[in-house]
């Protein structure tokens, strides 16, 4: 069955290029309306200016669809819930937010300076935050919604010269394990896309060869799933040149150690069993790991489950 996101009303920040164009043009063409939001500064979040964002409202209705544009700034907490009242006002509710805003400030952690640290965390990290937050009411009261937040390989992996950028793409993966178990019994589904694609935050570091494999129009099919009616939750799907794949967290059997062995020594001597990946599995939530350890524990010691299962 086609996937079709009529009747719904979708939120794309930073999409007045690159990937959250495409974000907005792909939800349109299937039928939601689109608030278009973008500050419309450059790479590095100098500047500002919404005809970006015009722009593609513009092919939006010339296609024959339905959107207005938006140039809060998603650091603004006040900016964001007023872009959430503008979509309200305009198209009665909200249906789905897509996290798509970001900028880059690249050096070695040595020669970065905190200021620089700072923003690109309040852009990704708490830029989706104060989106999540100013749409989460609203959804939780109409017990529908879809939320992705965007991270990347450098939050998932590690990339040299981008301590700030993955430390916040790593936040929002946190941010998303959380949101997720706490929206499922309003029907709000949390998801985390990893993208890479060519875009003018990746312009300079990739061969034009690579580039022209990976556009941005072959990853937002991934992100139309994410935001399906039937979508998953608390999925981190990685995307790029049409490729997809999961990424999880997952944490390995591990050892109990008890007796003369609980010490450094015995954790040293350990660590290869520590790190054996065979029967590594993903933790459903934090209590998940508490309740794997204290098992564990128990049994080394020959007690009784410190709990009924």
């Amino acid at each position: 069955m086609s996937v079709s996101f009529e009747g719904r009303v979708a939120i794309v920040t930073g999409a007045g290029a690159g990937l959250g164009r495409c974000h907005a043009l792909g939800l349109a063409e299937r039928g939601a309306k689109v608030v278009v939001n973008d500050l419309g500064v450059a790479t590095d979040g100098s500047g500002s200016g919404s005809d970006a964002a015009r722009a593609v409202v513009e092919e939006i209705r010339a296609a024959g669809g339905h959107a207005i544009a938006n140039g809060a700034d998603v650091t603004s907490a006040d900016d964001t819930r007023k872009m959430v009242d503008e979509a309200i006002a305009e198209f009665g509710h909200v249906d789905i937010l897509v996290n798509n805003a970001g900028i880059l400030r690249d050096k070695s952690f040595a020669k970065m300076d905190l200021s620089d640290f700072a923003k690109v965390l309040d852009v990704h990290l708490m830029g989706t935050v104060n989106c999540c937050k100013a749409v989460w009411t609203h959804m939780a009261a109409r017990e529908y919604g879809r939320i992705v937040v965007t991270t990347s390989c450098s939050g998932m992996y590690g990339n040299f010269g981008q301590s700030n950028y993955g430390a916040a793409k790593a936040g929002v993966v946190g941010l998303m394990n959380t949101l997720a178990i706490e929206g499922a019994k309003k029907n709000i589904k949390v998801n985390t896309l990893a993208p890479t694609a060519a875009t003018r935050m990746t312009e300079a570091l990739l061969t034009p060869e690579t580039l022209e494999l990976l556009q941005p129009e072959t990853i937002t099919p991934g992100l139309l799933a994410l935001v399906a009616e039937d979508a998953p939750t608390k999925m981190v799907l990685g995307a790029g040149g049409g490729c997809f794949a999961e990424i999880r967290i997952t944490e390995t059997q591990g050892v109990a150690l008890v007796g003369d062995d609980l010490n450094v020594d015995g954790v040293v001597a350990a660590m290869d069993r520590i790190r054996d990946p065979e029967g590594a599995a993903v933790m459903d939530n934090a209590f998940s790991q508490t309740r794997k350890y204290a098992r564990m524990g128990a049994a080394a010691r020959g007690l009784p489950l410190p709990w009924n299962e």
